[in-house]
């Protein structure tokens, strides 16, 4: 990501998801029945701070049940696991393009700065994978910065909770099913076991399709904190959809955050969109910007 302002205060938050996919090959399906959030509009043509993005498509939700469930939990976990393993081989076969805006909001909620970057992540001639900036306006960003473990947490936590030899590491617990709009779901709340030192977990909430037994939705946050003496990085909540875009594989395409971050310098609110959308299957024999195009999202 380009260079970032420096700032009194740490956010932590991942953007690009390159360098988590290896390679494999899909064909194109039909959109799952989650309902997406909205779409953005076309991208400002000013770097000047924008008026805050509409909140998300409420997904409508039904009480959880503490029915259990169809197959043992370890089975499921187990099985969602796999797939999601399966998944980050699958990806590393794609291109897609992305869309990401932070904000930070003033006591009126009002934005007084933000990041805007969208990019297409591509390959070169020699399949090596590389990212594409389309739109970048001025990084106005006052009250925070993003560095390193920021990124690098968006990348593997936000998209991805957890794949299958990573499953010693937590403490996964069946909570209930739930229906999220059209999808009969398990419920799983998710705690790591331990925190060791410069590891970086998934703390919260999935919801697993009862047919396709694939994470479908995430809700939660990256642990641990870091506070010392000379930094604060602080982690916001955030919301993570996916889609039934190719195959039986469900792709993340939305992410969502509304949050106060309180730093020891005062709150600061945030509001954060990801978007990734144009998923490609990228081949030996196929030109870049052409390949399997998903749905319309």
């Amino acid at each position: 990501m380009p260079g970032l302002l420096k700032s009194c205060s740490r956010l932590s938050f991942p953007v690009s998801l390159a360098s988590l996919f290896l390679a494999a090959t899909l064909t194109a399906q039909s959109t799952g029945p989650l309902t997406p959030p909205p779409a953005n509009g076309p991208a400002p043509s000013a770097p000047a701070v924008t008026a805050p993005k509409p909140a998300p498509k409420k997904v409508e939700e039904s009480p959880i049940s503490h029915e259990p469930p169809a197959m043992p939990p370890e089975q499921i976990i187990r099985r969602f696991a796999d797939k999601e393993v399966e998944l980050k081989k699958v990806l590393g076969s794609y291109t897609w393009t992305q869309y990401f805006l932070l904000q930070t909001l003033d006591s009126d909620g009002v934005p007084d700065g933000e990041y805007h970057l969208e990019s297409d992540i591509l390959f070169d001639p020699e399949g090596r994978r590389f990212e594409k900036v389309t739109y970048a306006p001025a990084n106005t960003l006052k009250r925070i910065s993003l560095g390193q473990n920021d990124l690098d947490d968006l990348k593997k936590i936000q998209p991805f909770a957890f794949t299958g030899d990573e499953l010693n590491k937590y403490n996964i617990t069946y909570v209930g099913r739930q229906k999220v709009d059209d999808l009969s779901t398990y419920v799983f709340d998710v705690v790591p076991k331990t925190i060791e030192k410069n590891q970086r977990y998934f703390q919260g909430r999935l919801w697993v399709d009862d047919h396709d037994l694939q994470i479908v939705k995430t809700y939660g946050k990256a642990v641990p904190d870091i506070v010392t003496k000379k930094k604060e990085d602080l982690f916001a909540r955030f919301t993570t959809y996916r889609e039934n875009l190719f195959g039986d594989l469900w792709f993340p395409t939305y992410t969502h955050t509304d949050d106060t971050l309180r730093f020891s310098t005062g709150p600061v609110h945030i509001l954060v969109t990801v978007k990734y959308t144009n998923y490609k299957r990228f081949g030996s024999t196929t030109k870049i910007g052409v390949g399997t195009v998903a749905p319309p999202q």
